[in-house]
């Protein structure tokens, strides 16, 4: 016999079957908004525009907008954390067509430079514009979007310190933080007019060796 205070079966499988159904449509929701956020970005080349445009684009309400999002940066921001998401996922898949941990960590780290390079052919105000924005207002912001991006070359070094060919004391994490911010900003610090830009093959060079004789 069950309590007074007991839900019957009957009753808690429709309140889930409500709630999962509430929260597949609040998903369908917010990717719209994203849908036709991006969209708009890539027609204008910039993140310059405004939420009743996004809500006519993704055809729902200006309410609606705000139930999911608390304006444009948060909007903005979930843009960006699905962008370097997809990069990591990217990354990952490029590591996992090697063997060796340090060929691994080498395809990973010359496809994040080469990822990362500023493409005249390519429009990328969310890295552009905003994340250099977003790195000196938000820097908290900046490193949860980051997090699966350090997660994977975390992953990646400790592979490395377990097969002996990190110096001994690296700490995998802070090592792999280092090599990210080294690549990602000597990457977009390129410019179109460098007589001799540097390469991936030399970004990988430096951090996997320094610049120590021995």
């Amino acid at each position: 016999m069950t309590s007074p205070s007991e839900q019957p079966a009957w009753k808690e499988r429709a309140v889930e079957r409500s709630l999962r159904t509430a929260k597949l449509r609040a998903e369908q929701r917010v990717q719209r908004f994203l849908d036709a956020a991006q969209a708009i970005i890539t027609e204008k080349g910039s993140t310059d525009f405004t939420v009743q445009e996004v809500v006519d684009r993704s055809r729902q309400s200006l309410r609606s907008f705000y139930l999911q999002f608390d304006g444009k940066h948060e909007l903005l921001l979930a843009l960006f954390e699905d962008a370097l998401g997809r990069t990591a996922d990217q990354l990952r898949a490029a590591a996992d067509g090697e063997s060796a941990p340090l060929d691994k960590l080498r395809v990973t780290v010359e496809l994040l430079f080469e990822l990362c390079r500023p493409d005249p052919g390519a429009q990328r105000p969310l890295f552009t514009d905003f994340a250099p924005q977003l790195l000196v207002s938000h820097p908290g912001q900046v490193k949860v979007a980051h997090a699966p991006m350090l997660a994977l070359f975390t992953e990646l070094m400790t592979e490395a310190a377990e097969a002996g060919v990190l110096r001994e004391g690296m700490e995998p994490r802070r090592v792999a933080a280092m090599v990210i911010q080294t690549v990602m900003f000597t990457a977009q610090s390129a410019t179109a007019d460098d007589q001799r830009p540097i390469t991936a093959a030399e970004i990988w060079d430096f951090c996997a060796h320094g610049f120590t004789a021995s």
